[in-house]
C-alpha cells in the first residue's frame, strides 16, 4: 500500500459537506433575508474566505508537508496578489466612470 491511499478521505468529506453548508448558507443570506445589499455582499465575502480557507486545509493538505513555513508564505503571497488584482480592477472600473 503506497502512500496516498491510507483509506477512506473522512476529511474530504467533512470539507464537502462544510463547503456546502457555507455555499447554501450564503444563498439563504442572498434570498431569504430583507438586508441591505452591502451588508449581504459582507456577508457572502467573509463566508466565501472560510470556505476558501477550509478548501485549502482540507483538500490541499496545506497541514501536512516537511515545510509548513513555505506553505504559509505561499499562501500568504497567493492571498497578497488575489487582493492587489480585485481590488485594483475595482479601481479600475470605478475611476473611470468619471472620465
Amino acid at each position: 500500500m503506497d502512500q496516498h491511499s491510507k483509506g477512506f478521505p473522512i476529511s474530504h468529506v467533512i470539507g464537502f459537506f462544510m463547503s456546502l453548508v457555507l455555499t447554501f448558507g450564503a444563498a439563504w443570506v442572498a434570498l431569504q433575508t430583507s438586508l441591505s445589499m452591502k451588508a449581504v455582499m459582507w456577508i457572502i465575502g467573509t463566508l466565501a474566505v472560510v470556505q476558501a480557507g477550509i478548501q485549502l486545509y482540507m483538500f490541499m493538505h496545506m497541514n501536512e508537508g516537511e515545510d509548513k513555513v513555505a506553505n504559509n508564505i505561499n499562501i500568504i503571497y497567493s492571498a497578497f496578489i488575489a487582493v492587489v488584482i480585485v481590488a485594483g480592477s475595482i479601481w479600475v472600473m470605478t475611476s473611470g466612470h468619471s472620465h
